[in-house]
């Protein structure tokens, strides 16, 4: 398995510590940034993740900013990715098992360290479930692009 990671400044530090763990899963990790505290905006962080999930490069993708929630709604514009925000573990299982979510995005400012190694073991080892879920899953790929008139 491949992942690749990114962080805005806000996630910079909880990005590192993710890195390390991952690795130390027998996992490689492709980091796409940012690599200091410096302030960057987290959509072209979370662009970067998204395209590499797309095209295959990676398998899943990680991405870390304040709350979650920005890299979630930015990585979500791109199509064929389904981005869940995990700041608790239950969700990040069933964002996997029902929804086949294919970014992992996290809080720093919301969860510790330990809350997100382990929200990252469970994303990573947590198969989907397919049946059922597999129909809502296409249903949500149809809506990609959908404009209002």
């Amino acid at each position: 398995m491949k992942v690749a990671i990114g962080s805005d400044h806000a996630g910079f530090k909880l990005k590192e510590e993710l890195k390390t763990y991952i690795a130390s899963l027998n996992i490689e990790v492709k980091d796409f940034g940012c690599h200091s505290e410096e302030s960057v905006d987290y959509p072209d962080i979370a662009k970067e993740v998204a395209l590499s999930v797309v095209k295959g490069e990676v398998d899943r993708g990680i991405l870390i900013c304040g709350t979650g929630i920005g890299m979630s709604i930015s990585a979500n514009k791109v199509k064929g990715i389904r981005a869940a925000v995990g700041n608790e573990l239950l969700s990040v299982k069933l964002s996997r098992e029902h929804n086949d979510a294919n970014i992992l995005t996290l809080g720093a400012r919301i969860i510790g360290v330990e809350v997100a190694k382990e929200a990252v073991r469970i994303f990573l080892e947590t198969p989907f479930l397919g049946g059922r879920h597999q129909r809502r899953v296409e249903k949500i790929g149809e809506m990609e692009g959908l404009k209002c008139i």
